[in-house]
């Protein structure tokens, strides 16, 4: 039997054009593998809204390449999964067709409806890398995405680092428990299976590349690329004015009489960026907490946004970024708060630097964004048969320096809009209207991205159960340099308007109207 070892730094050099050639055909691999995701789910979360990422990472979890259409938290947090999977599972005990999973939101994405699944990559019988892919899964159980949830048990099915499949072998105990603990075993099984197939393209594509350059592993690419990224980055911030620079986001929370704070300060120093969250608001007994990993991926994001959009996604570009959060505050809370709702307040983040570099670079940052994504979670029984989905819908973006804003476009994350068709077909669902929202967008030299009203009536015979996440209900999305806010959300059930972050029980003939925000404009509406 072969024995397997991990690779062995190499010592080579890789000139510049090779290094762009390799970079590209690793962008490829990846690529491949988020098709194959793509292909063969079973989820109109993953197939439809594009709610996952693929990554090639080295031996030791740093990230190498990820696929052109990623999710940016899921970027940040799948370096962190995978160095906690080898240090459950360290490189040199594993196998050809071994493959990891967890969701465990403390070492993951933040949430327990993401799954991450990683599978080591071999060539020759050496460890070159490590394959991962995050998805989010139609339903995890619990109690569906409940404002009202206390703490992570309530919220459903906790996977801690396991193995899926040891040797090409399944963990039948494994599966047999989530299925008995989701409402759509069919959806998540079959999603997980697509997962794995995904790993297993990532490992044949490396292993065909390396065979095709007569390549050991994939170590000088790594650290050219990375090394490359991290220079770029360094510069980019060099070319900010050093200082310390304070804002304060406020957003909305579960409790009417208490709003959520983001204190956020930065600190240029040369070509370092400290991101500093002390000051914000403790965690919460509701599930609007944001872990670290998750408050740092979109940290960063906004970062590498403004000052190296085009620069390549690796692990180089957070080396000279440090972020942190104090312990037990809502942007790093402590196990077991309840996380669900990350998102409706880790998206913020973006915010939050974004309205702080714009103290330094003010000619560079545009304003704020109809955030947070807006999903609808569904869930009841149609024809007998249970079924939990979730789909999304977008606000209006910032209005930019030199631009106006992008209407309905998602950000910061880039999870696509589900077809109306779609839900159509395989929810008991109409969409009796999805239209801009002409009024949403806030007025400047450029105006702000338009919101979007979409209305969901229920035409299935029994109750459906639905539940919205709702933002910017009384703190409208910023104007920039001069430009007036941009809209508020709304929400409405049958003509009314009613109370967001609580369940609703829709009956057949119920319609409900959800009214997004516009972005913000940029600068004075006189200079337009």
């Amino acid at each position: 039997m072969t024995q397997l070892t991990t690779a062995a730094p190499a010592s080579t050099t890789l000139d510049p054009i090779t290094t762009e050639v390799l970079w590209t055909r690793l962008i490829s691999v990846v690529d491949e593998a988020a098709l194959t995701l793509h292909r063969v789910s079973f989820s109109t979360v993953v197939r439809e809204s594009h709610d996952y990422s693929c990554m090639l990472l080295d031996p030791k979890g740093q990230a190498v390449a990820q696929a052109t259409r990623s999710i940016p938290s899921f970027i940040g947090t799948l370096p962190m999964s995978v160095r906690a999977f080898l240090k459950r599972y360290p490189g040199g005990t594993l196998k050809p067709g071994d493959v990891l999973i967890s969701n465990d939101p403390w070492i993951g994405t933040g949430h327990l409806p993401d799954l991450t699944v990683a599978a080591p990559v071999f060539h020759n019988g050496v460890l070159v890398g490590m394959a991962g892919v995050v998805a989010h899964m139609a339903d995890i159980g619990g109690r569906r995405r409940a404002p009202d949830n206390r703490d992570i048990y309530e919220e459903g099915l906790q996977i801690p680092i396991l193995k899926l499949y040891e040797a090409s072998q399944p963990n039948e105990t494994l599966f047999s428990i989530i299925r008995q603990n989701v409402r759509v075993a069919d959806e998540v099984t079959g999603d997980i299976h697509a997962m794995v197939g995904a790993c297993e393209r990532i490992q044949t594509g490396v292993d065909r590349l390396l065979n095709e350059y007569g390549m050991s592993d994939i170590s000088d690419i790594t650290t050219a690329i990375v090394s490359l990224t991290e220079q770029g980055m360094r510069r980019a911030i060099t070319a900010i004015p050093d200082g310390v620079y304070k804002s304060v986001t406020h957003i909305d929370t579960f409790d009417t009489n208490r709003p959520l704070t983001i204190v956020c300060e930065i600190t240029i120093d040369g070509d370092q960026i400290f991101v500093d969250f002390d000051g914000s608001s403790p965690q919460n007994d509701f599930p609007l907490n944001s872990v670290l990993g998750y408050t740092q991926a979109y940290s960063i994001y906004a970062i590498k946004c403004l000052l190296q959009p085009d620069i390549a996604n690796n692990e180089g570009g957070s080396i000279p970024i440090t972020i942190t959060a104090p312990d037990g505050s809502f942007l790093n809370p402590r196990y077991p708060a309840a996380v669900e709702a990350r998102a409706s307040v880790g998206h913020y983040c973006t915010s939050a630097i974004f309205n702080t570099l714009a103290k330094a670079i003010p000619d560079r940052v545009p304003a704020e964004s109809g955030i947070p994504l807006h999903g609808f979670a569904l869930s009841g029984h149609q024809d007998g048969r249970p079924f939990s989905t979730i789909f999304f819908f977008n606000g209006g973006q910032g209005a930019r320096p030199t631009s106006d804003g992008l209407s309905t476009l998602s950000f910061p994350t880039n999870v696509s809009t589900t077809p109306i068709e779609l839900l159509e077909r395989t929810l008991p669902i109409r969409i009796t209207e999805k239209s801009y929202l002409p009024d949403s967008s806030g007025a400047g030299q450029f105006k702000g991205g338009m919101g979007q009203r979409v209305a969901l009536e229920v035409t299935g015979d029994d109750p459906v159960y639905a539940v919205l996440l709702s933002q910017r209900l009384k703190y409208p999305p910023l104007g920039r340099q001069g430009g007036e806010n941009g809209s508020l959300e709304q929400i409405i059930l049958n003509g009314e308007n009613v109370e967001a972050n609580k369940p609703f029980r829709l009956t057949p003939g119920d319609v409900l109207i959800l009214d997004l925000p516009g972005g913000g404009g940029y600068g004075s509406p006189a200079t337009s």
